[in-house]
């Protein structure tokens, strides 16, 4: 081994590389490298993977003016548990310093016994990478002394966090990957950062404002963590590469995208897709030469009977998941069947029926609290007077003061319903306080839009109570298969129901008061006959006959 060295270093080689020794020569002192009087020109020195037959952490001794011209070092794997106080400052040259693979800690990588003066006065790049290390604010207060450090590497260590991290601004990169941190990490890094590695750190979240903390980053990856979405308003202006590979993100939103204008670089496979409108986007508009692993790596994870498929293979549907085109198709839809509709509703007379209808629910509300008024209660009028403004003459003329003289109690809509309300409720207001609701029917009522709401109102309180409060005189005679189809109702009424004529012959027109008066002053429908008879009977005498 030794002859080997010996013979190495008499030659011109400027890197050197010793991988996966293993030896089984034992003196008191360890191996010892030997030692060589001229100037030689190693500019590069690996020793990697150093195994003795007898012992598990040999010693290696070695002059450090064998290396004192390196500008890169690397032992790994040789068991070092202390770096040499030597060691620290006399390779003024060194650049890059890879310890990874050792059983360096805190204390032993910075032991007290060193002085701090010059710690590696030229080194750019550190690699402790597979050690013991756990302080990260011991190890961001030592990396201080380090004047030229820009690149540290503390991946798979047990490093810990809690206490302020006071990070030098020389140092652009860090890597934390395999260390379990959790979400607070952000916290503890530094505003120089360019480049940040926290894959497999325990992250389940991005915080809102982790970008706003890392104004500098342009590589951020956060590989086999278990971030399910990546913030719709994450703001990293200066990002350029980002992996969020092996996570369990479902999908990427265009939002999210906007937020990263400089991202070159994506990589984001092995994570759950699913394979919906959420996903729309991402398949559809988002430059594929920026993922690292498109297609290979992009699965549907939902629904289930997408599992697995490839994500560029799965054919979205385009207006299902397009609102904007959905729109597009569907308001002019809507509008031709509005309009339809609309025209339909006009000629089947639909207003007036939505009209009913909303008044049909305001009488419902009051059904209950009206109904027990109009079995228990008294009321105001024996008649509500319902007729077209066009036969007024005849009605102030002939009705109302025939049946007043009788001591009948007529509500009439010119003088009595109340200044200032709305017709409808004074409408509903006279028909619930009389007995009887009595309706004059004439070619001029069944043109009458207001006639048609009274009639609409009287019957509803008829049915609502059981009540037969529907009176109808016909002042002229109205041929049924002539009335408009709002009064197809009137139709039926009329077929059903009795109802009084008007007649043109003056001693007729005597008994039709008496018939109308007694209607008017019964209470029950059975007693009708019997007091219109008695009536008939004792106020009418009987008609001469002509000789």
């Amino acid at each position: 081994m030794v002859k080997l060295f010996k013979n190495v270093w008499k030659s011109s080689f400027e890197e050197i590389a010793f991988l996966n020794i293993t030896y089984n020569e034992d003196t008191p002192d360890g191996f010892q490298l030997p030692m060589q009087n001229h100037t030689m020109n190693l500019r590069a020195f690996i020793l990697d993977g150093v195994h003795h037959h007898q012992y598990r952490y040999p010693t290696i001794n070695m002059s450090v003016e064998l290396i004192n011209q390196l500008t890169y070092l690397k032992l790994s794997g040789t068991g070092m548990n202390i770096l040499p106080c030597n060691l620290i400052s006399a390779i003024k040259s060194l650049q890059v310093l890879d310890l990874s693979n050792n059983l360096l800690d805190d204390s032993g990588f910075w032991w007290s016994g060193c002085s701090s003066h010059k710690v590696f006065p030229a080194l750019r790049k550190l690699s402790l990478s597979h050690n013991r290390f756990n302080d990260l604010a011991e190890i961001a207060n030592n990396v201080n002394d380090m004047k030229f450090l820009e690149s540290l590497d503390l991946s798979f260590n047990s490093i810990s966090i809690g206490k302020p991290c006071f990070w030098p601004s020389h140092l652009t990169e860090l890597s934390l990957s395999h260390n379990n941190l959790g979400n607070d990490v952000f916290r503890f890094l530094s505003p120089h950062f360019q480049k940040i590695d926290l894959s497999k750190t325990g992250l389940s979240v991005i915080p809102l404002n982790s970008m706003s903390l890392l104004p500098s980053l342009t590589y951020l990856y956060l590989s086999f963590n278990s971030i399910q979405v990546i913030p719709e308003d994450i703001r990293a202006p200066g990002l350029v590469s980002l992996h969020i590979d092996q996570n369990a993100i479902t999908f990427i939103s265009q939002k999210t995208m906007e937020g990263l204008p400089k991202l070159k670089t994506l990589k984001a496979g092995h994570n759950p897709f699913s394979c919906d409108c959420d996903s729309f986007w991402f398949m559809t508009d988002l430059n594929k030469s920026l993922l690292l692993d498109w297609p290979q790596d992009y699965a549907c994870s939902t629904p289930p009977s997408f599992s697995g498929r490839r994500l560029g293979t799965y054919e979205y549907g385009w207006l299902s998941c397009q609102p904007g085109l959905q729109a597009a198709v569907v308001l002019p839809v809507l509008f031709v069947v509005g309009a339809a509709l609309a025209v339909t509703v006009h000629a089947c007379d639909g207003v007036w029926y939505t009209k009913m209808l909303w008044v049909w629910i305001r009488m419902k509300r009051r059904g209950s609290k009206r109904a027990n008024r109009l079995l228990n209660a008294t009321f105001r009028y024996h008649a509500f007077i319902s007729y077209s403004q066009h036969d007024s003459v005849w009605v102030g003329s002939e009705l109302v003061p025939e049946l007043e003289r009788s001591g009948l109690s007529l509500c009439v809509h010119e003088r009595d319903f109340e200044p200032g309300k709305w017709i409808v409720d004074n409408i509903i207001q006279c028909v619930e306080d009389s007995y009887k609701s009595l309706f004059i029917l004439s070619k001029n009522f069944v043109q009458s839009e207001w006639c048609n709401y009274e009639l609409f109102f009287a019957q509803h309180r008829a049915i609502s109570v059981n009540n037969d409060s529907l009176v109808f005189v016909l002042l002229e005679p109205i041929p049924t298969d002539s009335l408009p189809k709002k009064f197809l109702k009137l139709r039926t009424l009329l077929r059903q129901k009795t109802y009084l004529e008007w007649p043109v012959d003056e001693r007729k027109q005597r008994v039709f008061w008496c018939n109308l008066r007694a209607i008017l002053q019964t209470v029950h429908q059975s007693k009708i006959l019997k007091d219109v008879a008695t009536a008939i009977a004792d106020t009418c005498p009987l008609l001469p006959v002509k000789e």
